[in-house]
C-alpha cells in the first residue's frame, strides 16, 4: 500500500498560479449556501459569470461547458414568472410550424427526427434549444495539450449495442452508428500494456483502487490496489463492514435467478415489490448489510444511477435499466470520444444533412464542425434554433378544439411569439411544470413528484498518467474528501484523438462529483446539493480538485503545478432524476408519476424526455420520442 503524508499545501505548490486553460477569474471565496437558502437569493445574483464558468474548452462546445450561466439565469426566471409581468411583450415573428419541439437533447433531437420521417414533406419541425449547443447532457469537451486534440464526454455516456430486430437496433442502423467501427486506442511505448475500459464506470479488477484518508484514522493517506482481489485485506475497515461487503459480492456472481426479489419483467411482483421500498431497504434485507456499511462505502455510487445515496430512492431504480433495455452484454458498452454527443450528432446529420461538415461516416460526423448557419435557415423542413429558452407555452383557446399553440421564448435577452400546431416537451421536468401554461392538473400534480440531484462532471487534462501507471491503477474510489471516483479509458479512434495510449502521453481524467446527504429527505438532499453546486466559484472548485489528486497522487509522481494542462467543470443543476419508493408502479391507488404524464397528452401537446421512465438513459430518450411523436400525430390529424 503506497502512502502520502498530508500537509497544507498554497496556491504555488497546487499550481493555482500556472498557466493553464482556463479564464481570468475574480478572486472568489465559497459563497454561505445556508444563507442563500434562507435569505431567498440565487447562487447566480452572487457569482460573477467568469466566477461560474471558468475554462470552456475549444471546438464547437467551447462555450457550453454543463449548465451555461446564461441558461441557469434564465431557468431561474422562469421559475420566479419574470416573464408573466406586463414589461414583456412578446415580438411576433409571423413563423408557424407544423411542430414545435421544446428541447435539443436527444429526446429532442429524436423527436424532430420522428416527426419529419413520419409526416408528408410539407410538414415542418422547429428544435427550440436553450444551450448555445445540441445535445443536452450528450455534448463533450474538448482540449489542446502538447499539440493533442482530446475529447470526454460532458454527462451522458456509454451506449449499448441493442438486441438485433429491435426497434433500437433498427433507430441506429437508420441514423448510421454501426457498432463494429467502434476501434479503441492501441497500446504505445515500451512498458507492459495496463487494461483500459472502454466506458468511464468503476468495474474493480486488477487495476482498480480504494483510497482511504483521515476518516479512516489515515492522514497521510494509504492505497488499497485490487481491494476485491484481495479480500479487502489490509483495508481500514472494521471486520463487521468487511464481511458484510464481500458476502453481498459473493452473493452478486451466483446465478442471475438465486437473487431474492429479482425483477425479470417490467411491471412483475418482484419489481413491483422493489418500488414499494428504498434502495438502502433492499440492500439490508438481500446482503444483510448494516445501514452504516450502506452510507458509508455504497452511498452515492450504488444509487441506480440516479445522483443520490440509496437511502431516498426506489430500490427498483438499481434494476429498472437492465429490465427494460436488455442489450448484447457480450460486445460490452461502447462510446463516441465525447460520449453521447456523437448519438446526438449521428441524429442531427440526418435531420439537417449540411449541418455537420465532413464525410456522411461515424469518424466525419464525430470529428466533423457544426455549421450553425445550417441550423435554422428558412424553408428548410427542419430547424434547430439555439440559445432560445422557452417561457410559455399555450394552446389558443380550449386545449380540446385549440387549432394552434403559442410558444414565447426568450433570444438575446427579447421575447419573441411563434405558432406550431402541436409541441413536444422534450426538456426536463423542472422546467415543463412552470412553462406549460394550461397544463392539465393530473400532469402538473404528476411533475410536483419528480425530484432530480444534480452532478458536477470535472474533466481534468493531464500532460501525462504516469502517476495513475506508477500505481497500477486505471480507476479509483475514496470515502470522504473532494468528488467520488476517477476513471481512465481508452479512446475510441473515432474523434482526434491519438491512435494509440501510454502513461507519457496527454489524457483526460473524469471526475465524478455526487451530492449525497444520507439521512436527509430527497427533497433536502437535492436543494442542499444544488445549492453547493451552483455557489461554489470555479476557483475554489480548482483548488479541491488539484489538493484531492495532490493527496492521492503526489507520492506515485504527480505534480499539480507541472501535470494539470486544464480542467473544465460541467455544472448540471438537474442532471439525474431520483425516483423515490413509488415512482414506477405508484402508490395509494394512484399511477406512478411518469406513467401519468405519458397517459395525458392533451390538446395538441405530448410530452417526452428520459426523465418519465425513471431511467437516465439515452436509449429511453429515444423511445420516449417516439411514443410523444405519436401522440401529437394523433392528435393534430
Amino acid at each position: 500500500m503506497a502512502k502520502h503524508k498530508r500537509h497544507e499545501l498554497g496556491d504555488e505548490a497546487l499550481g493555482l498560479n500556472t498557466p493553464i486553460d482556463r479564464r481570468d477569474l475574480l478572486n472568489s471565496t465559497l459563497l454561505a449556501g445556508g444563507a442563500i437558502l434562507l435569505g431567498g437569493l440565487s447562487p447566480l445574483e452572487l457569482l460573477s459569470k467568469d466566477d461560474w464558468t471558468g475554462y470552456g474548452g475549444v471546438g464547437d462546445y467551447a462555450d457550453s461547458n454543463g449548465n451555461t450561466y446564461e441558461v441557469m439565469t434564465a431557468g431561474h426566471q422562469i421559475r420566479d414568472r419574470v416573464f408573466e409581468h406586463g414589461a414583456h411583450r412578446p415580438l411576433d415573428t409571423g413563423e408557424e410550424f407544423d411542430c414545435v419541439v421544446v428541447g435539443g437533447g436527444i429526446s429532442g433531437l429524436a423527436s424532430a427526427l420522428f416527426y419529419t420521417r413520419r409526416s408528408d414533406t410539407s410538414r415542418t419541425c422547429l428544435v427550440l434549444d436553450d444551450h448555445p449547443i445540441f445535445g443536452g447532457e450528450a455534448k463533450r469537451n474538448e482540449f489542446e495539450v502538447d499539440g493533442e486534440r482530446l475529447m470526454i464526454h460532458q454527462g451522458s455516456a456509454a451506449c449499448f449495442p441493442p438486441l438485433p430486430q429491435t426497434f433500437l437496433a433498427e433507430f441506429y442502423d437508420s441514423i448510421g452508428l454501426k457498432w463494429d467501427e467502434f476501434k479503441y486506442q492501441d497500446w504505445g511505448g515500451p512498458q507492459p500494456s495496463m487494461r483500459l475500459q472502454t466506458a468511464p464506470y468503476p468495474v474493480g479488477g486488477p487495476t482498480s483502487g480504494f483510497f482511504f484518508g483521515a476518516k479512516f484514522g489515515h492522514p497521510e493517506g494509504i492505497w488499497l490496489i485490487d481491494p476485491w482481489g484481495k479480500q479487502l485485506q489490509g483495508a481500514p475497515i472494521p471486520q463487521q463492514a468487511q464481511k458484510e461487503l464481500l458476502r453481498m459480492r459473493d452473493i452478486d456472481r451466483k446465478p442471475f435467478s438465486t437473487h431474492p426479489h429479482q425483477p425479470k419483467t417490467n411491471g412483475d411482483a418482484a419489481s413491483r415489490y422493489l418500488d414499494t421500498i428504498t434502495l438502502e431497504q433492499h440492500l439490508i434485507e438481500t446482503y444483510g448489510l448494516s445501514r452504516d456499511t450502506v452510507r458509508t462505502y455504497l452511498s452515492p455510487i450504488s444509487g441506480g444511477g440516479s445522483g443520490l445515496g440509496p437511502d431516498v430512492l426506489s430500490a427498483y431504480c438499481e434494476y429498472a435499466a437492465d429490465v427494460l433495455l436488455p442489450w448484447q452484454y457480450d460486445k460490452g458498452a461502447q462510446m463516441f470520444p465525447g460520449g453521447n454527443a456523437g448519438v446526438a450528432r449521428q441524429i442531427l446529420r440526418q435531420l439537417i444533412p449540411n449541418s455537420i461538415a465532413g464525410a456522411d461516416t461515424m469518424s466525419g460526423i464525430c470529428r466533423g464542425n457544426v455549421n450553425f448557419g445550417a441550423l435554422d435557415r428558412a424553408n428548410q423542413r427542419a430547424r434547430i434554433r439555439l440559445g432560445a429558452t422557452v417561457v410559455s407555452v399555450a394552446h389558443n383557446g380550449d386545449p380540446a378544439h385549440a387549432s394552434s399553440i403559442d410558444i414565447l421564448y426568450t433570444e438575446n435577452g427579447k421575447l419573441y411569439r411563434i405558432k406550431a400546431r402541436s409541441a413536444i416537451l422534450a426538456g426536463g421536468g423542472w422546467t415543463t411544470k412552470h412553462v406549460v401554461r394550461d397544463m392539465p392538473a393530473v400532469c402538473r400534480e404528476a411533475y410536483l413528484q419528480f425530484y432530480r440531484a444534480p452532478c458536477l462532471m470535472a474533466n481534468v487534462a493531464v500532460r501525462n498518467w504516469r502517476f495513475l501507471y506508477n500505481l497500477g491503477l486505471t480507476e479509483c474510489q475514496w470515502f470522504e474528501g473532494f468528488g467520488n471516483y476517477i476513471t481512465l479509458r481508452k479512446v475510441a479512434t473515432l474523434g482526434t484523438d491519438p491512435a494509440t495510449i501510454n502513461p507519457d502521453k496527454p489524457t483526460v481524467i473524469n471526475l465524478k462529483v455526487l451530492f449525497s446527504r444520507p439521512g436527509l429527505s430527497l427533497q433536502e438532499q437535492t436543494v442542499r446539493g444544488r445549492t453547493e453546486l451552483f455557489s461554489t466559484p470555479f476557483r475554489t472548485y480548482e483548488r479541491l480538485i488539484r489538493e484531492q489528486f495532490t493527496m492521492m497522487f503526489e507520492r506515485s509522481g504527480f505534480n499539480a503545478s507541472r501535470d494539470i494542462a486544464g480542467i473544465i467543470l460541467n455544472r448540471w443543476g438537474h442532471a439525474y432524476l431520483s425516483p423515490q419508493p413509488g415512482f414506477f408502479f405508484g402508490k395509494d391507488g394512484k399511477g406512478g408519476p411518469g406513467d401519468t404524464i405519458r397517459n395525458h397528452p392533451y390538446g395538441r401537446v405530448a410530452f417526452a424526455n428520459s426523465d418519465l421512465s425513471g431511467i437516465m438513459d439515452h436509449r429511453m430518450s429515444i423511445l420516449e420520442a417516439r411514443r410523444a411523436v405519436e401522440q401529437v400525430m394523433a392528435q393534430s390529424t
